[in-house]
């Protein structure tokens, strides 16, 4: 069968807006890829590790997973590959020839603009970036946005047209999870990610994110920029990606899962595995552990439950040659859960589920007691004024006591 003697074509490894060459990626059968450095990126004065699971040597490469861990930081979340699937089953519908979706092709269809960090894929038989340029890709513009929002309700009913996938196709990002949504290019010309309400939701989940980030903001942590905007009488969450300088230009990133060699899905590893990644390899080593744990204290007080290891990130400091904690993102209130990490603090002391647990742990995230005191106190304070930043967002009384319990 064709589906089985498939082979897909070797790409380039760019970086950054420059295209600096840092190596080749082979997909073979797309079963799982290989990577080979770049002889002139590993001689370069700017050489960093793209991937704490790749070694800065010549050869080829095979990383435990489909890719090594940073490329796989910039494959869709599960929102963006239910959208592929569905468009990769209109194409065999159209032409029964077209391969089978193997694992390492769900990266293969995100949009080069779109693409999450400074890794970049090109086709140097095409001489083109990956799903870069023409018509069919683009990141839509806020004004698009409203078709864009209309597009991801046709698809969660499972009644999408073509034209429907166009808007929706290669924006899925790896920062957002499962939740409706597409990168938008904002009135100003940056980059965000604009998340959409679900058919599932129980409650104001859109603003209720939203107000999570400007109390994280008010609190003290360095958060991404976010707020609500009014699509039609919908509800939807622009939030400006982080990832982007103020020229447009991209910055490395990797998750937390990546720093710790991790699929992201396993429950093995602590907060305190990252104070120790940022001491060896950190710009600020001291000042991102404080905000480190100034988070943890946050997502106690707010119930956000949702805290594995992909929904914290790091971003390159070129200047500094180091990796700095990104914004905060993907902060939701989760009134229903049990107030615990899904995260343990130490490999010791298990997950966080006390006040008491944090102020354990405070020594190893280089504070004493009285700084401890003194940043519980200041995010408790930005916690008091939840109601009035939920009013002042458009939430109604009965979204108030949806939410009263990850408060309380």
């Amino acid at each position: 069968m064709a589906t089985q003697s498939f082979k897909r074509q070797d790409l380039e490894v760019h970086l950054g807006s420059s295209g600096q060459v840092v190596g080749r990626l082979y997909l073979g059968s797309g079963k799982r890829s290989a990577f080979s450095y770049e002889e002139r990126w590993l001689r370069d004065s700017r050489f960093f590790t793209l991937s704490p699971d790749l070694l800065p040597v010549l050869g080829v490469q095979h990383p435990q997973q489909v890719f090594f861990c940073a490329l796989e930081d910039t494959a869709p979340d599960s929102w963006g590959e239910r959208v592929i699937r569905r468009a990769h089953a209109r194409l065999r519908q159209q032409d029964r020839e077209t391969p089978a979706l193997e694992p390492v092709d769900f990266l293969m269809w995100v949009d080069d603009e779109a693409r999450v960090g400074a890794l970049r894929l090109f086709d140097p038989q095409a001489n083109i970036y990956l799903r870069a340029g023409g018509r069919h890709w683009h990141v839509p513009p806020l004004v698009e946005l409203d078709k864009v929002v209309q597009a991801a309700r046709a698809l969660e009913a499972g009644t999408e047209s073509a034209q429907d996938l166009h808007y929706l196709l290669g924006q899925g990002t790896s920062l957002g999870g499962a939740r409706p949504k597409s990168t938008v290019r904002d009135t100003d010309g940056r980059l965000a990610l604009g998340k959409f309400p679900s058919q599932a939701d129980k409650r104001d989940v859109i603003r209720g994110e939203v107000l999570a980030m400007h109390l994280a903001a008010k609190a003290g942590i360095n958060v991404a920029a976010a707020r609500v905007e009014i699509i039609n009488e919908t509800a939807v969450a622009v939030i400006r990606r982080f990832d982007r300088s103020d020229d447009g230009g991209r910055i490395p990133y990797v998750s937390a899962a990546t720093m710790l060699q991790s699929d992201g899905r396993d429950t093995t590893h602590a907060y305190t595995e990252l104070v120790d990644v940022l001491l060896q390899e950190g710009a600020n080593p001291i000042a991102d552990i404080h905000q480190l744990w100034r988070r943890l204290v946050f997502n106690f007080l707010i119930c956000n439950t949702d805290d594995h290891l992909r929904n914290t990130g790091f971003l390159y400091d070129a200047r500094n040659h180091g990796w700095r904690l990104s914004p905060a993102f993907d902060l939701n209130p989760m009134p229903g859960d049990r107030r615990e990490s899904k995260t343990w603090l130490t490999e010791d002391s298990g997950p966080i589920d006390s006040r008491e647990v944090l102020m354990d742990g405070a020594p190893y995230f280089r504070l004493d007691a009285r700084q401890a005191a003194s940043i519980w106190t200041e995010v408790a304070q930005a916690m008091a004024s939840w109601r009035v930043v939920a009013k002042g967002l458009g939430m109604r009384g009965t979204d108030l006591v949806d939410f009263e319990p990850a408060f309380a």
